[in-house]
């Protein structure tokens, strides 16, 4: 005993007095059964302890054979002398108790050492206490000795319990009492020291009967166990409503792994050295957790919703969000932690959701078209959005879940998204291959319906809406992106030319007035035109642009080109200037109010703006090199006008001899361009 106080006077917690500490814990000990252990705080009960020394023993062949002089507590928590034989033990408890309580007053000194500093939570002080405890008995007979090596495997297990407990609980620790885990971090560490130590000094086999005790290995042990009772404990995870099961446990895993890497970041990492690759460490663990939990659920039979729940978070939200703070993405760059899913089980799941989105939208495809066509049926006039006709359900259910469609998938992963929209063009394609029929169906037998007109302008404006999306939306690339272009061309065109029959066969009787009056009152004629139209155009304002335009564009070429037709029918025929000077004047003001009405309705084809003005301008000229300027300039402008279109117009210079008209007809022969014109005119005028 005197031999072992030189290390008591010196240690790291000063210098004690002798057994005066001994006697002072009998002196608190109420209850002479209790063993040492029980009076340290948020310890292990000494069945729990000494259980498990008699496992470690068990492991310890030299050890187990020995008779132990430690106490020993059974499982009615009494007290024999372990080196006493079951008939010592029959002497009766009065000799138990004697006999235990030698044993305590003789041990004390260095057993209340550590057992003061665990209860005042310094751990590693009480670390090194027990190396020092280690050391002096390593190499020595038990025999005469005051402690044991069962007692400091003993203390050693109150300790390691200690230790543990609060790495287990680490990242509660290192904000609420990081002084705490400091302790035990610093324990950690000095057993570990302890460890490499006595394998670098190549110390006897007789000295090395406590080492290595690994406590690394545990350290890595408890991490894991910690990650894993946290990434389980869904309980601190508010409920997220309509989130499924799966959807909630991968949202617990995803707040819980974040939250917890980054206090490992900021606050555990740097309580321990670089060879312990802390971070690392934790976040391979919670990976491992994570991408276990994922590939499972993959495995099993997963509805829709949490297919793309779980890719979202294979694909987007756990390889971006995770790196949203700087912290994180700082470490995460270091580490490789691979994917959620393997890549062949992740192309599974990505080929169940494209099946099933692509199913989904079919048949949303189909029912909004049997509910349309079922709407034209009805006597009801269609809705109107912001002034035009529009069916509700083409226009917005099946644009927009074509289009939330893509996105989702787009969100997912850009790839996925590709290839989504991909397959929905097709279905796009082939449900309005579906939908031109049934209106062309409508359009030849729903004729007697009330509201007929406006049913076709609301199919064009829908039109107009698939084609907007379709240009936006669908690659170049993408072969369907001309095939659904071409079907609404078909769809807007026929439902457009319908529209337009009744205004061009209205019309049609009042232009013939022209040749018949030989155009006197012209002025009023136009007057009546313009008012028949303007009639017609008030309802086509409930059109969509741009195509609202390009009708009136296309009212616009036949109004002149009509026009043209009466002057080209050799109805009449004038020798006096005065006469083609008056005529003139008539076509200029009929041209120019011409112009203002479609321009003011929206008119762009001011192309068309010169013809007619040109045409008088031919009129009035009486110099046949002037009108062949005119004719050349004429030319110029419309390229497809032909000898056959200006001999008949020019029927009505009657004055002309046919040498000036053949010198005339010949200039246009030489100057007419060969290339077609963009914007045809001429050309479309039959001269039969």
């Amino acid at each position: 005993m005197m031999k072992m106080l030189p290390f008591f006077q010196s240690g790291p917690i000063g210098i004690r007095n002798g057994t005066a500490g001994c006697n002072d814990l009998n002196g608190r000990l109420e209850n002479p059964l209790a063993s040492v252990a029980e009076h340290i705080p948020a310890c292990p009960s000494g069945d729990e302890i000494w259980s498990k020394d008699q496992e470690k023993m068990s492991e310890r062949p030299e050890a187990a054979c020995r008779t132990s002089r430690a106490s020993s507590i059974t499982s009615n928590g009494s007290c024999a002398s372990a080196g006493e034989s079951p008939e010592k033990g029959k002497k009766g408890i009065k000799g138990i108790l004697t006999t235990a309580l030698k044993k305590m007053r003789k041990a004390k000194p260095s057993v209340k050492q550590v057992m003061d500093l665990l209860e005042k939570q310094k751990l590693c002080d009480a670390v090194q206490h027990l190396i020092a405890l280690e050391k002096n008995l390593s190499g020595k007979s038990e025999e005469g000795l005051i402690i044991t090596q069962q007692d400091i495997e003993s203390i050693c297990e109150i300790l390691k319990h200690k230790v543990f407990s609060i790495l287990k609980d680490s990242v509660l620790l290192a904000r609420s009492n990081p002084e705490l885990l400091q302790q035990a971090v610093d324990a950690l560490k000095e057993q570990e020291k302890e460890d490499q130590n006595c394998t670098s000094e190549n110390l006897p086999e007789e000295n090395l009967q406590f080492r290595p005790r690994k406590w690394k290995d545990l350290w890595m042990a408890t991490v894991k166990e910690s990650v894993d009772i946290r990434m389980k404990d869904t309980s601190h995870t508010p409920r997220t409503e309509n989130l499924s099961v799966v959807g909630q446990n991968l949202l617990h895993m995803g707040k819980t792994m974040k939250e917890d890497l980054t206090v490992v970041a900021q606050y555990i990492k740097h309580l321990y050295p670089p060879e312990f690759d802390v971070f690392r460490t934790y976040a391979e663990l919670y990976h491992h957790h994570f991408a276990s939990l994922a590939k499972k659920a993959a495995e099993s039979q997963l509805d829709d919703k949490d297919v793309y729940l779980l890719l979202s978070w294979v694909h987007n939200i756990y390889p971006k969000d995770m790196r949203k703070e700087r912290v994180l993405a700082e470490e995460l760059e270091k580490l490789e932690l691979g994917s959620l899913l393997p890549l062949s089980l992740c192309r599974e799941l990505e080929k169940k959701y494209l099946e099933s989105e692509e199913a989904t939208i079919k048949n949303v495809l189909s029912k909004c078209l049997a509910k349309e066509i079922q709407r034209w049926k009805e006597d009801k006039e269609p809705e109107k959005l912001n002034g035009h006709f529009q069916s509700e359900l083409l226009a917005i259910i099946v644009i927009q879940s074509v289009y939330n469609s893509q996105m989702q998938a787009r969100d997912i992963n850009a790839m996925l998204g590709e290839e989504l929209l991909c397959r929905l063009s097709t279905e796009l394609a082939a449900f309005l291959r579906s939908y031109k029929d049934a209106f062309e169906d409508f359009k030849e037998r729903g004729k007697k319906h009330r509201y007929y007109r406006p049913v076709l302008i609301a199919n064009i404006n829908n039109c107009c809406n698939f084609r907007d999306y379709t240009e936006k939306n669908i690659a170049e690339k993408d072969d369907n992106k001309e095939r659904i272009l071409s079907t609404l061309r078909d769809i807007m065109t026929s439902g457009g030319d319908v529209l337009l029959q009744q205004l061009f066969a209205q019309l049609k009787p009042i232009y013939k007035k022209f040749t018949e009056n030989k155009w006197e009152s012209s002025n009023e004629i136009m007057n009546e035109i313009i008012k028949t139209t303007s009639n017609h155009i008030s309802e086509l304002q409930t059109l969509k642009d741009p195509f609202y335009h390009s009708i009136i564009e296309k009212i616009h070429v036949c109004l002149v080109k009509d026009y043209i037709v009466r002057l080209l029918k050799k109805k009449v025929s004038m020798k006096s200037p005065t006469q083609q000077q008056n005529l003139a004047q008539s076509i200029s003001k009929n041209a120019a109010d011409l112009e203002a009405f479609c321009t003011s309705n929206g008119s762009k084809a001011t192309w068309l703006n010169s013809v007619l003005p040109k045409l008088a301008e031919i009129i009035r000229l009486q110099d046949t090199g002037a009108i062949k300027i005119e004719v050349a300039t004429l030319a110029t402008a419309y390229p497809d006008i032909r000898k056959r279109h200006l001999e008949a117009f020019l029927h009505i210079k009657a004055n002309l001899s046919r040498g000036e008209l053949k010198s005339i007809l010949g200039y246009l022969a030489e100057g007419t361009a060969s290339m077609p014109p963009s914007t045809p005119l001429f050309s479309s005028i039959n001269m039969s």
